[in-house]
C-alpha cells in the first residue's frame, strides 16, 4: 500500500521547477523504495511440505523496519501471515517433529516480569494458534535451536544483573569499565512445556565467566551441544573463538579445538562421531584470508582441513550422509555446494534460474531445500527445488516493481592501473542509447569484503533508482578486497587501502568514458563504511569527480585505530599500529591528501557509531572548512554504524539525491530538506 505522503510525491514528481530535469513517474519515490518488501530466512519443514520465512514491512508510525513470519505450502504454492502481533517476530525455527514453530520477537510481552523491548521466544503450533511466550530472560535471547526429540530448547541469553552490579548502580549511577565489565553470553535449556501449561525458568548451562558463547548446535544424538565461545564478548576477541562440547547428562564442557585465530559454527556428522566447523587454520591476517572447513573427532583430537583448494569462504550449512553442504560466493554469483568429506572435493549444485542463491534450508531426507534466490535483474525470492529439478518460487516479491522501470544490471571488468582484472555492476536506463553522453555516479559497496551483484534490492541510502531516471549511469565497482575473487584479490588491498581502491574506481570510470557514453566531466561518487572511506580517498586525491558523498567513512587511520570498537582491523589490513609504521598510516589516510581537495563533499554520520567513530567526519569536515572546500555535515543523532530506521534513511536519501541533483544536474542547492505536510485527518 502506498502511503498518503509517498502519493503526493508521485505527484509532485510531475511538476518540476524550471531548470529542474524531471523524474519519470515510473520511478519510485523514496519513500516507495523504503516502503518495499524483502523475503529472507526461510526454514522448510521435516517433511518438505511447507516453508516459514520472513517478510519485511515498514511501519513509519513507529519508524522501524518490522518482519512478520509468513508459512509457504509448498505443494499449492499458497502463503499466509502467521504473527500478527505489533513489532518483529524472525529468526523462525521449524520442530524437527513439524509440530511446533519457535520464533523471537520483541512484542509486547505478556508475561508478568518479561523485560519490554528485548526479544523473547515464542512458541506455536505449526497448524496455526496463539503464540505462547517461553521466556522473561532480562537482556533478552540471543539465538536458539530445538533438540533433536523437540522437546526442548537451548539458547543463548545473558545473565541478569548480579546483586552487586545492582548495588553498583544504585550507588554510582550508570558507567562500565572498559574491558572489564562484561556481560558474557551464556547457554541455557528450555523444557517444551505441555498445552496450557506455564513454561519452567530455562536452565543455566554455562555459568562460568571463562568464556562467551556464540554459534551452537545439539548432536543429532541428542546428548551433547557443540558451541564456538571467545575469551569475552568484545569484538577485539574475535581471534580467541574456539570450539567446545557440552554433555547435557552432567553439563561437563570440554575444549576440542583450540588453534590461533577463531574458530566457529560447529555442526555434527550425523552419526553425532565428528564435528565439522570454520576455521582461519592458524592465519595471523584472518580478516581477508580464507576461512577453511574442517573437522575434528567430537571427544577431541587432531583436527583436518576439508576445504584447503577451495579459493573463497565456505558457509557450513548443515552435514547430510552425501556430505556437507555449504554456501558460498563466486564473483558475482552466489551458489549451493556439496563437499565430499571423504574425498575432500566440492561439487557446485545447480539451481537453473537463480545464480544468487543463499540462506539454505533442508528437510530431513537432503531431497529438498528452501533458499533465498535471484538471478540477475530479479528480485530476490523465496524458492523450493528437489536438488534434481527446477527451483520452485513460493513468493512474489517481485511483484512490487510492477508499477516502475527499473535500471538493466549488467557485469562489466576492467584493468585496475596495476593490471588486476576488477569487476562491477553497471546500471542503465531501459532507454540506453550508446551514443549519448550520460553522467556517472560511482556507489562504492562496504566491507571492504562486501560485493555487489546483477540482482535488483529497494534502494537504501542511495536514491539509485532515481539517479537513474534523471538520466545517469550508475556504476558499483567490486574494488579490490571485495568478497567473492578468493584470498588474492581479498589481499590486494592490504597496505594498500585507499590508494589501490582508488586506483580501481577511477580505472572503471576511464573505461566507461572510453566506451564513449560517459560524460566525463559529470561524474560523482558515494559509499558508506568502507565505501565512505574510499569516497574520502576521492574527495581528497582527486579532481575528477564534481560531488562526492561520504557515509560513515574513515577519514584518518590514526583516528579510527584509537576509537573503533573493532581494533584489529587496521593492522590486519596495514600489518602495523600506528606506533609501529606512522609512514604507512599516512599513505592510506584520506586526511593526508587534504591540501589537494576541492570537490564538494556531503558526510553523513551516525552520532554513535562505535564501527566508525565520527571523530573520522569531524576531522574530514573541519579540514575541508579549512581548505576553503564545499562541505555539509550530517548527524544522525542516537545512531550507530548503519542508519537503520526508516524516517531517518529518508533523511539519507533525500540529502544525496539534492546533493547530487545540485552538482551533477546544477539544480538548485537546498540548505535543508523540506518536510512535506500531510494533510490533516477528518474530525
Amino acid at each position: 500500500m502506498i502511503s498518503t505522503k509517498s502519493a503526493l510525491l508521485l505527484c509532485l514528481c510531475c511538476y518540476a521547477a524550471e531548470g529542474q530535469v524531471t523524474v519519470p513517474t515510473r520511478t519510485p519515490t523514496i519513500d516507495q523504495s523504503l516502503e518495499m518488501h524483502t523475503v529472507s530466512q526461510p526454514r522448510i519443514s521435516a517433511d518438505g511440505a511447507h516453508v516459514i520465512y520472513q517478510q519485511s514491512r515498514t511501519n513509519w508510525e513507529a519508524n522501524a523496519f518490522e518482519t512478520d513470519v509468513w508459512l509457504a505450502n509448498v505443494a499449492t504454492g499458497e502463503s499466509h501471515l502467521l504473527t500478527l502481533a505489533s513489532k518483529s517476530s524472525a529468526s523462525s525455527e521449524w520442530s524437527p517433529d513439524g509440530r511446533w514453530i519457535a520464533f523471537l520477537s520483541d512484542r509486547q510481552a505478556p508475561m508478568p516480569g518479561s523485560p519490554a523491548g528485548k526479544e523473547q521466544l515464542y512458541v506455536m503450533p505449526a497448524d496455526g494458534g496463539e503464540a505462547q511466550q517461553l521466556t522473561k530472560m532480562e537482556k533478552g535471547v540471543g539465538g536458539f535451536e530445538w533438540s533433536p526429540d523437540s522437546q526442548k530448547i537451548a539458547l543463548s541469553a545473558q545473565s541478569p544483573d548480579t546483586k552487586p552490579m545492582k548495588d553498583r548502580k544504585d550507588t554510582f549511577g550508570d558507567y562500565h569499565v572498559f574491558h572489564a565489565d562484561y556481560e558474557m553470553e551464556r547457554l541455557w535449556l528450555l523444557t517444551l512445556p505441555k498445552p496450557g501449561a506455564m513454561p519452567e525458568e530455562p536452565k543455566l548451562l554455562t555459568p562460568s565467566d571463562a568464556f562467551s558463547v556464540g554459534s551452537f548446535s545439539f548432536s543429532p544424538d541428542g546428548a551433547r551441544i557443540a558451541f564456538s565461545a571467545t575469551r569475552d564478548p568484545d569484538l577485539i576477541s574475535g581471534f580467541s573463538s574456539d570450539i567446545y562440547t557440552l554433555t547435557l547428562a552432567d553439563l561437563a564442557v570440554k575444549k576440542i579445538v583450540d588453534t590461533p585465530g577463531p574458530d566457529g559454527a560447529p555442526i555434527w556428522s550425523p552419526d553425532s562421531s565428528q564435528i565439522a566447523y570454520t576455521t582461519s587454520d592458524g592465519s595471523k591476517f584472518y580478516f581477508y584470508s580464507n576461512v577453511k572447513i574442517a573437522v575434528v573427532p567430537s571427544t577431541g583430537g587432531s583436527s583436518k582441513i576439508l576445504t584447503a583448494a577451495f579459493d573463497e569462504d565456505p558457509n557450513p550449512i548443515r552435514w547430510a550422509p552425501e556430505g556437507i553442504y555449504f554456501s558460498a560466493r563466486q564473483k558475482t554469483t552466489a551458489s549451493l555446494f556439496l563437499l565430499d568429506v571423504a574425498a575432500g572435493t566440492v561439487k557446485q549444485m545447480d539451481l537453473p534460474g537463480t545464480e544468487l542463491a543463499s540462506q539454505f534450508s533442508f528437510s530431513k531426507d537432503f531431497k529438498h531445500v528452501a533458499y533465498v534466490g535471484a538471478g540477475p535483474n530479479q528480485y530476490a525470492e523465496v524458492y523450493t527445488s528437489d536438488l534434481n529439478g527446477k527451483p520452485a518460487k513460493l513468493t512474489h516479491a517481485s511483484e512490487q516493481l510492477s508499477a516502475f522501470d527499473t535500471a538493466v544490471r549488467s557485469v562489466v571488468h576492467w584493468k585496475s592501473s596495476d593490471g588486476s582484472v576488477i569487476e562491477g555492476i553497471l546500471y542503465k536506463p531501459t532507454d540506453f542509447v550508446a551514443t549519448k553522453k550520460y553522467p556517472l555516479l560511482v556507489v562504492i559497496h562496504g566491507g571492504p569484503t562486501g560485493v555487489d551483484l546483477p540482482a535488483i534490492t529497494p534502494d537504501r541510502y542511495y536514491p539509485i533508482e532515481r539517479f537513474l531516471a534523471k538520466g545517469a549511469l550508475v556504476l558499483r565497482p567490486n574494488y579490490r578486497g571485495s568478497a567473492g575473487y578468493g584470498e588474492k584479490f581479498r589481499s590486494l588491498n592490504v597496505r594498500n587501502l585507499g590508494v589501490g581502491d582508488y586506483a580501481d574506481v577511477i580505472s572503471g570510470v576511464d573505461y566507461l568514458i572510453g566506451q564513449g557514453f560517459v560524460d566525463k566531466d559529470r561524474v560523482g561518487a558515494m559509499g558508506w563504511s568502507e565505501g565512505g572511506y574510499i569516497s574520502a580517498f576521492i574527495t581528497t586525491a582527486s579532481d575528477r569527480f564534481k560531488a562526492v558523498s561520504v557515509g560513515a567513512g574513515i577519514s584518518d587511520w590514526m583516528t579510527y585505530y584509537v576509537n573503533t570498537d573493532i581494533t584489529p582491523f587496521a593492522p590486519q589490513y596495514l600489518h602495523a599500529t600506528p606506533w609501529d609504521d606512522p609512514e604507512i598510516y599516512k599513505k592510506t589516510s584520506p586526511i593526508s591528501y587534504i591540501a589537494k581537495a576541492k570537490t564538494p563533499t556531503l558526510i553523513q554520520h551516525g552520532g554513535n557509531d562505535k564501527r566508525v567513530p565520527i571523530a573520522n567526519g569531524f576531522e574530514l569536515r573541519q579540514a575541508l572548512e579549512d581548505r576553503g572546500v564545499p562541505v555539509k555535515m550530517v548527524v544522525y543523532d542516537g545512531f550507530g554504524h548503519p542508519i537503520n530506521k526508516p524516517k531517518q534513511q529518508r533523511a539519507v536519501m533525500e540529502e544525496n539525491e539534492n546533493w547530487f541533483a545540485h552538482y551533477i544536474w546544477g539544480e538548485p542547492l537546498a540548505p535543508s530538506l523540506t518536510p512535506i505536510i500531510k494533510p490533516a485527518k477528518p474530525q
